[in-house]
C-alpha cells in the first residue's frame, strides 16, 4: 500500500462502479424498494458547492439502503430551467454585443440547445466525480420528447377538467427578462423610496408611484373612514390631465397609509385590480412590456417608467399638484433572476385554478400520506398551499416546452392538443389556427418529475418505484417544486409523488455568510475534489449540522476530512501490512481488549444505522469518525502492537465492518482499501448487523 490515499484514482474507481451494474437495481417485487428522484441540476452551467450537498446527502442515503439488500433506485436527470438558462445564455450573448432579438424563434432555441446539452454533458460528469451511484441507464432530460408528451397530456387533461384558463389579469412582469412570473418568482426586499402627496382636488393621495396616474381611473377611501364619509358618490381630479374621477368605497384600503385616499390604477397593482373588478372599473395600460411609457401625454410616450417619474414629478410640482414628499422604508417586489423591479401588468396568460390542487395536497399532509423529516417545513408548506392564488403557467420566453394551445382566427376559441397541430378549430372547425408562441413555467414540467421520469424508461418502472420514498432537495424551493410536486402527482397519478420530505440546508461560507460571486467566497465543489478528493468533500458537507440547518464550509474543514481519509488508509495498511506474514497468525487468542473493541464496534453499528434511518447523517458521520480515529486508532491499535498475530483476526474484522460503515459516506477510499483483499466490490456488500 502506499504511504498516503490517492484520490487522484477515484475516475478509476468509480468506472468500476459504473461498469459492474451496481447502480442499477434488481427489481425485487417481494422486497420494499427505496427510491429517490434526484433534483435536476439545471443545465446552463457547473455545479456549485450547494448541488454538492444534495448531491452527498442522497449518495448516502442510496448506498446505505443498496447495502441493506433492498432494491434501490436513484433517478438522475436535468432540467432545461426555462428562463434561468436563458438569462445565463443571454448575459453570454451581450459580451458578444447581440441579443436574443438579432435570432428567429428556431435558431435561439437551437443555440439555446447546444448550450444546454454541452453543459449537461459536463453536470453528469461533475456528479460522477461526487461519487453520486445513480442509475445512468434511466438518465432522463427535461426536453426528452417521452416527457413533454406526458406535460402535454397533463395540460390537456387540467383544461378539460375546468382546471386551465386563459384569462387577461394582473400578473407579476419583469420588462427585463420579458416574461411574466408566478407569486412564487418575485423576491421581496426592502428598499427607501419617497411618498409622493399629490392634489387631486377633493381629495390628497399619497402614492409611490406619480408616473402611473395616467392610469387612473377612480379614488377609493374606506366605508369606515370618517373623513371622507361626504365625499363618496362624488369625484376627483386627476392632476395634468383634468379627467374626472369617481370616489368610490372599498375596505381593502388602508385607513393607516398615507391619506386614507387611495388612486386605483387597475392595469399596474394587483390590489387595484381586484378593486376594479369588484366595482366594474375599466383597465388603462401605461407601461408596455418592456417597461416604456403608453396612452400619456404625448410628453412622456417612450420613455423608460423610471424616468417619466422623475419627470411627471417635476411637472406635479410645477402646477402646484405635488403637496409634499415623505422618505418611506417599504417592500418591493423584484425579479428573482436580474433583481429589478417587477412591473405589475394586466396580461393575457394560462392559469391553473390551484385551490382545488392545493387542497388534494393539504389532505395528503394532515393524513401524512407525505411526511417531513423536519415538522418546522411541513408548517411552512402548509401555509403556502393555504395562500397559493391561481398559478400563471404561461412564460413568454422560446426556451422551454411550448404551449399545445391554437387560437382560431375565425371564432377566436382556443384548441388543446397533446402537441399535435390540430387540423380543425374544436368549435367552428375553422382552419386558421396559429400556436401559442408561450411556453410553459419550468415549475409546471418540473412539478411532474417523480411520475414522468418513471413513466418514460422502462414499463415496470412506476409500478415498482412509485411513489418514491425521500425527495430531498434544498429548502428554498419548498414551495416553487415540493408543494407543486404533491399538487400535480395526487392530481395525475391519484398517488403522492414521494413519501418523506427531506429538506436541507443551504452552504454558507465560515463566518456563516451566504456565498455568492460578489462576495468573493465560492467554494467550487471541483476545484475541491482534485486537491482534496471526493469523500473529503463529501464528509464536510454534512459535518456538525443537521440537514435541515445550514452550515459553514471552509476549505480547512475539507482538509481536515481529507485528514481522515488518510488516517483511515493509514489504518488498513496496519491492519493489512501483516495479514498473511504475521508468524502469529492463526493463534487467536482473545482478551479483553478484543471483546472491549467488538463491544464499541456493535454499539457504533446501532447508532450509525439509527442515524441513517433517521435522516441524522452527520450524527452518523460523527459516530463512525470518532470510533475510528478515537477507539480504533488511538486506542485499541495501541494496546495489541504487542500481540499482532492473536488480534490479527480481530482486527481484519473490525477492519471490514469500519469499512462497510464508513462506505456511504467516504465511498472511495473505502473501495480502495476493501479491494485490496476482496474480489467482489464494496458498494455491494450487505450492511454489517448490530
Amino acid at each position: 500500500m502506499d504511504k498516503n490515499y490517492n484520490h487522484l484514482k477515484e475516475s478509476e474507481i468509480y468506472d468500476s462502479w459504473e461498469n459492474s451494474g451496481s447502480f442499477i437495481p434488481k427489481i425485487d417485487k417481494n422486497k420494499k424498494p427505496f427510491t429517490i428522484i434526484m433534483p435536476p441540476p439545471n443545465a446552463n452551467g457547473s455545479l456549485h458547492i450547494g448541488h454538492a450537498r444534495f448531491v452527498t446527502i442522497e449518495d448516502v442515503l442510496i448506498r446505505y439502503h443498496r447495502m441493506k439488500g433492498e432494491p434501490t433506485l436513484w433517478l438522475p436527470g436535468a432540467d432545461h430551467a426555462g428562463i434561468e438558462t436563458q438569462f445565463v445564455f443571454e448575459k453570454e450573448l451581450k459580451k458578444e454585443g447581440k441579443s436574443r432579438f438579432d435570432f428567429d424563434r428556431e435558431t435561439f432555441y437551437q443555440m439555446l440547445w447546444n448550450f444546454s446539452t454541452t453543459n449537461k454533458v459536463n453536470m453528469e460528469n461533475q456528479l460522477r466525480a461526487l461519487g453520486a451511484s445513480c442509475d445512468w441507464t434511466r438518465n432522463t432530460f427535461s426536453l426528452d420528447p417521452k416527457i413533454i408528451k406526458i406535460v402535454y397530456q397533463t395540460f390537456k387533461k387540467l383544461y378539460e377538467d375546468g382546471l386551465v384558463y386563459r384569462g387577461e389579469r394582473i400578473v407579476n412582469y419583469c420588462p427585463r427578462c420579458g416574461t411574466a412570473y408566478s407569486q412564487l418568482e418575485v423576491d421581496s426586499v426592502e428598499r427607501d423610496d419617497f411618498l409622493y402627496y399629490l392634489d387631486y382636488g377633493t381629495v390628497v393621495i399619497a402614492t409611490t408611484r406619480p408616473e402611473t396616474i395616467f392610469a387612473d381611473v377612480a379614488v377609493a377611501v374606506n366605508p369606515h373612514d370618517k373623513r371622507f364619509k361626504g365625499l363618496i358618490g362624488k369625484t376627483a381630479t386627476l392632476p395634468l390631465t383634468k379627467r374626472k374621477l369617481p370616489i368610490i368605497p372599498d375596505e381593502m384600503v388602508d385607513i393607516e397609509f398615507g391619506t386614507g385616499a387611495l388612486k386605483i390604477t387597475p392595469g399596474h397593482d394587483a390590489t387595484d385590480f381586484e378593486i376594479g373588478q369588484k366595482h366594474g372599473l375599466k383597465t388603462i395600460i401605461v407601461i408596455d412590456e418592456k417597461g416604456r411609457m403608453i396612452n400619456t401625454p404625448k410628453k412622456y410616450l417612450g420613455q423608460k417608467a423610471e424616468v417619466a417619474r422623475e419627470e411627471v414629478v417635476k411637472d406635479l410640482e410645477k402646477e402646484g399638484y405635488l403637496k409634499k414628499t415623505e422618505k418611506l422604508h417599504h417592500v418591493v417586489g423584484v425579479c428573482y433572476k436580474d433583481k429589478g423591479l417587477i412591473e405589475p401588468m394586466v396580461s393575457k396568460q394560462w392559469f391553473i385554478k390551484v385551490e382545488p390542487l392545493a387542497r388534494l395536497a393539504l389532505e395528503a399532509i394532515k393524513k401524512s400520506k407525505v411526511k417531513f423529516a423536519a415538522k418546522k417545513y411541513e408548517k411552512i408548506a402548509i401555509h403556502w398551499l393555504k395562500n397559493l392564488r391561481d398559478w400563471n403557467i404561461s412564460r413568454q420566453i422560446v426556451w422551454g416546452i411550448r404551449i399545445p394551445a391554437w387560437q382560431c382566427g375565425d371564432c377566436k376559441e382556443w384548441t388543446i392538443t397533446e402537441g399535435k397541430e390540430p387540423e380543425k378549430c374544436s368549435k367552428c372547425q375553422g382552419s386558421k389556427l396559429i400556436q401559442d408562441p408561450d411556453t410553459f413555467d419550468t415549475w409546471f414540467s418540473s412539478g411532474q418529475w417523480p411520475f414522468a421520469t418513471l413513466k418514460v424508461k422502462q414499463k415496470e418502472d412506476f409500478e415498482c418505484f412509485y411513489p418514491t420514498s425521500v425527495m430531498a432537495t434544498a429548502y428554498d424551493i419548498l414551495p416553487f417544486w415540493v408543494i407543486r410536486m404533491i399538487m400535480l402527482g395526487l392530481y395525475v397519478t391519484k398517488d403522492v409523488p414521494f413519501k418523506e420530505v427531506l429538506l436541507h440546508g443551504l452552504v454558507r461560507d465560515r463566518e456563516g455568510q451566504k456565498i455568492s460571486k460578489s462576495k468573493g467566497n465560492i467554494i467550487n465543489p471541483m476545484e475541491m475534489i482534485e486537491k482534496y478528493g471526493a469523500d473529503a468533500v463529501r464528509m464536510s458537507l454534512i459535518w456538525g449540522a443537521l440537514i435541515e440547518n445550514d452550515i459553514c464550509l471552509s476549505e480547512e474543514n475539507i482538509r481536515g476530512q481529507r485528514n481522515f481519509a488518510n488516517k483511515i488508509w493509514n489504518i488498513a495498511r496496519f491492519i493489512l501490512a501483516n495479514s498473511s506474514t504475521d508468524k502469529n497468525k492463526g493463534k487467536v487468542k482473545e482478551n479483553k481488549d478484543d471483546e472491549w473493541i467488538k463491544e464499541e464496534l456493535a454499539k457504533t453499528t446501532q447508532k450509525v444505522t439509527q442515524a441513517l434511518e433517521e435522516f441524522r447523517l452527520n450524527k452518523g458521520a460523527e459516530k463512525i469518525y470518532d470510533f475510528t480515529w478515537h477507539k480504533l486508532a488511538d486506542l485499541y491499535l495501541e494496546k495489541v502492537k504487542e500481540r499482532r498475530g492473536e488480534a490479527q483476526a480481530t482486527l481484519e474484522e473490525v477492519l471490514e465492518k469500519v469499512l462497510k460503515l464508513l462506505h456511504p459516506f467516504m465511498p472511495y477510499v473505502t473501495e480502495a482499501i476493501w479491494s485490496l483483499k476482496h474480489k467482489d466490490l464494496l458498494i455491494n456488500a450487505p450492511w454489517p448487523k448490530n
